[in-house]
């Protein structure tokens, strides 16, 4: 419902709410879609979910993957070791404490990553094939509205 007070209209903060409710979960159903069945065989589904967040965040450090991907840190530091133990990351100490390090993506976790992002992209393009410009265009203006207005830092 839209209210107005002296000509100005009032936002429903519980409707918005509702609606970034619907929102997050749509974009959950087609984030699957589009990465369904995209991991290599030698990954569990969060060792790839980690490498995704690593190729689009790095660097990044235990902490934050922990905190993103919602696990504890020994077993966000279990995961890494057995990434690095596939040679798919790679890991640098940061400035004099040894126990902070930067992570990365090894090349060979860049080129997995990579084709398994352009693989993601065909299926994407699939996706919005038949888009007209004009709809093409609010899209890219909405995902820049809510990246800066709501999903920023």
């Amino acid at each position: 419902m839209i209210s107005y007070q002296k000509g100005v209209r009032i936002i429903n903060k519980n409707e918005l709410f509702n609606k970034v409710i619907v929102f997050t979960t749509s974009v959950h159903r087609v984030t699957h879609d589009l990465t369904y069945n995209i991991k290599s065989h030698s990954l569990t589904t969060l060792q790839y979910k980690i490498l995704e967040y690593i190729k689009v965040s790095q660097p990044v450090t235990l902490s934050d993957i922990s905190e993103c991907q919602h696990i504890s840190m020994p077993n966000t530091s279990r995961e890494i070791k057995k990434l690095k133990e596939k040679n798919l990351i790679k890991k640098i100490s940061i400035s004099e404490d040894r126990r902070k390090q930067s992570i990365y993506l090894s090349e060979e976790g860049e080129a997995m990553m990579d084709e398994a992002f352009e693989i993601i992209k065909s299926r994407f393009l699939d996706r919005i094939q038949n888009t007209s410009e004009k709809d093409l265009e609010e899209i890219r203006q909405a995902l820049e509205i809510l990246q800066k207005k709501l999903f920023h830092p």
